[in-house]
C-alpha cells in the first residue's frame, strides 16, 4: 500500500477544524452505545452486526444519493473499488471478533482494548514506510501492552461469560480495524465518506450473515425491544462511523486519535448505569494505563524530521 494510504500520515490541518472537531466528539459519544445496544438485541453477535448493516443500507443509499451528502458531494452511488471491498472485509471480522468479546467480557474492556488501534497503525507507519518514531513509542507500547494484561487478569470473572477470551477477542480488534481503516483512508482518496460507508457495508452484509449462520447464532430478535435495538444499531452506524469518516478528511490523525477515546469514558459510563457492571481497582488502573499509552503512543509517533506518522481511531 503506497500514495493513498501513505496520506494517512501527512494529513493537514484544515480550516474547519472546530467544525470537523465537534462533529468528531459527537461521533465518539454516538459510537459508544454499540456495546450496549449489541446486548440489547437479543440475537448473536455477528447477527447483531449483520441487523446493524441491514438497517444502515437505507439510510447510506439515501445520503449517498442525494448532493451535498455528508462527504459524498454529488458523486452517487458508483462502484466499489478495491479498497472499498477491503475495508468491508477487516469491517467483519472487527465486528465479528468485537460483538463476541462484549458479551464475554466488560463493556468497559472490550471497548478499551480494542482502541489499541492506533498503536498498531502507527506501527505500521513504522514498518512499512520507515516512518521511524521516538524512543517514547517504545514505551508506549509497552504501557499498553502492561495495562491490558492488567485489565485482563484484574477482571472479578462475574462480567460476560468468558472474560479472558473476551478480552483476547477485543484485543484482536485492534488489529482488525487498523486494517479498515487504512483501507478507508486508501478509499477517501477517490470517493466520499459516504461512499466508501455505502459500499464497505453492502458488501460486509452478506459475509456478516453467512458469519452468524455458521456458528449457529440466534439470529432474529425475540421482541419488538430486540427489533428496536437492532433498529437504533443502524443509525448509530450512519451517524457515528459515518461522522468519524467525514472527520478523517478534514483533521490531523493525531488529533483524531486522541479525541475518539471519549468512546470508551462513555461506554463504561454506560456500561456502569444500564448493566451494573463495576470495575476493580486493578481493571481501573489498568484501562487508565492503556489510554495513557494510546495517547503517548500518538504524541510520540513523529519522525525526527517533523513529518508526522500519525494513527487515528475510529471504533466498531
Amino acid at each position: 500500500m503506497t500514495g493513498p494510504v501513505r496520506s494517512l500520515y501527512t494529513d493537514a490541518m484544515p480550516s474547519s477544524r472546530a467544525s470537523a472537531l465537534m462533529v468528531l466528539i459527537a461521533s465518539a459519544c454516538v459510537l459508544a452505545f454499540a456495546p450496549i445496544l449489541v446486548r440489547l438485541t437479543e440475537t448473536g453477535p455477528a447477527a447483531a452486526g449483520f441487523w446493524r448493516f441491514v438497517f444502515a443500507l437505507p439510510l447510506l443509499l439515501l445520503l449517498t444519493a442525494r448532493p451535498q451528502s455528508l462527504g459524498g458531494g454529488a458523486e452517487g452511488v458508483g462502484k466499489p473499488s478495491k479498497w472499498m471491498a477491503l475495508a468491508a472485509l477487516f469491517f467483519v471480522l472487527d465486528l465479528s471478533f468485537w460483538h463476541y468479546g462484549i458479551v464475554m467480557t466488560s463493556v468497559a474492556n472490550a471497548t478499551v482494548l480494542c482502541n489499541l488501534t492506533p498503536v498498531v497503525v502507527t506501527l505500521f507507519g513504522w514498518v512499512v514506510f520507515r516512518d521511524r518514531p521516538r524512543r517514547l513509542f517504545v514505551a508506549a507500547i509497552g504501557l499498553a501492552m502492561g495495562g491490558a494484561f492488567a485489565m485482563s487478569a484484574g477482571a472479578d470473572g462475574n462480567q460476560g461469560t468468558n472474560p479472558p477470551l473476551g478480552d483476547l477477542f477485543s484485543l484482536s480488534v485492534a488489529l482488525w480495524y487498523a486494517g479498515y481503516f487504512l483501507a478507508v483512508k486508501a478509499a477517501r482518496a477517490t470517493a466520499g465518506a459516504m461512499r466508501i460507508m455505502l459500499w464497505s457495508t453492502a458488501l460486509g452484509t452478506p459475509l456478516l450473515l453467512a458469519v452468524a449462520v455458521g456458528l449457529g447464532e440466534d439470529l432474529w430478535p425475540a421482541t419488538a425491544a430486540g427489533w428496536a435495538a437492532c433498529a437504533a444499531m443502524g443509525v448509530m452506524h450512519v451517524l457515528g462511523q459515518g461522522g468519524v469518516a467525514w472527520s478523517l478528511g478534514r483533521l490531523p490523525a493525531s488529533l483524531t486519535a486522541v479525541t475518539i477515546l471519549i468512546q470508551p469514558v462513555v461506554a463504561s459510563g454506560l456500561g456502569w448505569l444500564i448493566f451494573h457492571e463495576t470495575m476493580t481497582p486493578v481493571q481501573m488502573v489498568g484501562g487508565a494505563v492503556v489510554l495513557a499509552a494510546v495517547v503517548l503512543a500518538q504524541w510520540s509517533a513523529r519522525t525526527k524530521t517533523g513529518a508526522g506518522a500519525e494513527a487515528a481511531t475510529p471504533v466498531p
